[in-house]
């Protein structure tokens, strides 16, 4: 009887040892869950940031694709830990998250962001993309070159005999039609209150001479239009980067240096066309992404 026992036991003990080699054997799934804006071109960043980090580590990425609300449901989510990073614009951090309300040079501001970000919510900034997704202005090309338009200043000196349109928002925010017109000096033959959504058809129809628009809007890459210069800085600028937990990247140090990559690689006009190229064209943004980073060398085919 005791023969048999101690056979038994020296058997258990055979197969718990098996068991535990067996499960120290298989690998941690690592996963980083990023993010997005419900908007075209963070589903694009999105996935450029997915293959990076799948191409250079052994992380696996989980994306939550147009959390609505954006900032103000991604923020605290990600404070919490519910995401590791996501896409955001510097202006809305400045003004929205941290709630200042000067605004100072890009170089100054974006340092003092940086700091605030680290000390009261842990959050690392690393890398801007490169492009400024904020308000602007455009004039018909025929029309900046007739008059060689190039700044709001140089607009203000032919607006009397042009054509303005913008959707309903424009003429009642506070730094809209009427600061912006004040600044510049800007007294329109005529303004438009048009539907956002047909602005760029106006504009290319001639019905309108002038609009506002966002500087990586998908349709400026088909319109004939010239983007003007802000050369009094009236808007706020909104450079894109990658929003991280610190505590993610302490925990895969790695991590940083692959976010880096995207660090300046795309330009206004190159988000435009990307953003077009999706709404369109009808282009997945997965494979457009992986297109871009091959082209950029950042991905092998």
């Amino acid at each position: 009887m005791n023969k048999c026992l101690r056979k038994m036991s020296i058997l258990l003990v055979f197969v718990l040892m098996i068991s535990m080699i067996g499960c120290s054997g298989k690998s941690e799934t690592k996963t980083i869950k990023i993010a997005t804006k419900p908007m075209t071109e963070q589903f694009i960043l999105g996935e450029m940031l997915r293959f990076l980090i799948e191409a250079d580590t052994d992380l696996t990425v989980e994306m939550t694709k147009g959390v609505g609300g954006g900032t103000s449901n991604i923020h605290p989510a990600i404070i919490k830990g519910d995401f590791d990073l996501y896409p955001e614009y510097t202006g809305t951090a400045w003004s929205f998250v941290l709630k200042e309300t000067g605004i100072p040079d890009d170089e100054t501001l974006y340092k003092e962001l940086t700091k605030k970000y680290e000390k009261e919510y842990k959050l690392k900034w690393v890398g801007l993309y490169g492009f400024n997704n904020t308000y602007g202005l455009v004039v018909r090309k025929e029309i900046a070159e007739k008059y060689n338009i190039k700044t709001y200043s140089d607009l203000a000196k032919y607006s009397k005999d042009l054509v303005f349109g913008a959707e309903y928002d424009f003429f009642e925010r506070e730094d809209g039609f009427d600061a912006l017109a004040e600044t510049y000096g800007l007294n329109f033959k005529k303004t438009v209150d048009l539907d956002i959504g047909l602005k760029y058809n106006a504009i290319n129809s001639r019905e309108i001479d002038v609009m506002n628009i966002f500087t990586t809007d998908g349709q400026l890459a088909i319109s004939d239009v010239t983007v003007l210069e802000d050369d009094k800085d009236f808007y706020q600028t909104y450079y894109c980067g990658t929003v991280v937990r610190m505590d993610t990247l302490k925990k895969y140090p790695e991590l940083e240096a692959v976010l880096m990559k995207m660090d300046n690689i795309i330009t206004d006009s190159e988000m435009s066309e990307l953003n077009n190229k999706v709404e369109a064209d009808g282009i997945d943004e997965k494979e457009l992404a992986r297109d871009f980073l091959i082209e950029k060398g950042l991905l092998e085919k």
